[in-house]
């Protein structure tokens, strides 16, 4: 591994784009960043709340997941650890943000049924909508249960699909788009969705009731967070707990764990010249580190 980016507070959804720079979400300082090529950190916007998932739209801006907030504890050693959100944390919403200028805006606070209690990661179709999760939110002795997504960039429409996910986290898709993948955080299962058309799970593509199917599950001492897709079909999940990236088969079985020294292993996402750069967000440390992948990663829709 090579350090990209070094003072960061909780790296979240990085995106890399072409000039060889990589955006990132600081979920504990409220704000999306750039890091430049030689690791210089500089502001895009000031979010507010709990920036935890991000990607590129169809317009050219930048569509984010916020949480709402989180509480944090300060580690010895100078590491971060979000905690549980006061109770009178605001929901959280779905923010697009103009690269340009940072000027940002509100596209989606609620669905029709619920308020969103945790927006966590994102993944553009080439339909010209997206895929999102909402993780949920700890409220003292109970907890509002997560859900999957679809909606619209242009704000004209949103659906509840999937409810309930207990800790509905990463979302990608299939090289071919054909299958929609989740990682539900606390059961440490690798979920699977095939599609029958945009934003539609087909629901005979699972034994579950809701039409999905297990791909894999982490080991002991692991959880699973955000993840991205290799050109090979493998899953790449970003793990917590133990501290790796695990990199499930699309055929399903047992991950490879690939170790990263960062208890709080948040995100990957692939980029670089031959999209052969994997950069990984690890949370507590703050930094953004880089792995040499042995293929392509999966060209998101509007990257």
């Amino acid at each position: 591994m090579k350090t990209f980016a070094t003072g960061l507070k909780m790296p979240e959804g990085p995106i890399a784009l072409a000039d060889g720079s990589l955006l990132v979400v600081e979920v504990l300082g409220g704000r999306l960043s750039r890091v430049a090529p030689d690791g210089c950190v500089s502001t895009v916007a000031e979010l507010g709340g709990g920036p935890n998932g991000a990607a590129i739209g169809p317009d050219g801006r930048c569509y984010v997941c916020n949480n709402g907030g989180f509480a944090q504890a300060d580690l010895p050693g100078g590491g971060l650890m979000p905690l549980e959100a006061p109770l009178d944390t605001r929901p959280g919403s779905i923010q697009v943000v103009d690269l340009a200028d940072g000027s940002f805006e509100t596209l989606y606070a609620h669905s029709e049924a619920t308020p969103f209690w945790g927006p966590n990661d994102i993944v553009f179709d080439g339909d010209g909508g997206f895929w999102f999760t909402d993780f949920g939110r700890d409220r003292g002795r109970v907890r509002t249960r997560g859900s999957i997504y679809y909606a619209k960039a242009d704000g004209s429409e949103i659906r509840e699909v999937v409810h309930p996910v207990d800790g509905a986290n990463g979302i990608g898709l299939s090289p071919d788009g054909s299958t929609l993948y989740v990682a539900a955080t606390y059961e440490a299962h690798l979920l699977q969705f095939r599609l029958s058309a945009p934003g539609v799970i087909d629901p005979r593509g699972g034994h579950m009731p809701n039409g999905g199917s297990i791909v894999g599950r982490a080991g002991p001492g692991q959880y699973l967070d955000s993840l991205a897709v290799d050109s090979a079909g493998r899953i790449c999940c970003a793990s917590p707990g133990m501290g790796a990236v695990l990199v499930f088969p699309p055929e399903g079985g047992a991950p490879e764990a690939i170790p990263t020294g960062d208890f709080l292993t948040t995100n990957i996402c692939f980029g670089g010249p031959d999209r052969r750069t994997a950069y990984v967000t690890l949370g507590s440390s703050g930094q953004v580190v880089t792995l040499d992948w042995d293929v392509p990663g999966v060209k998101l829709a509007y990257e």
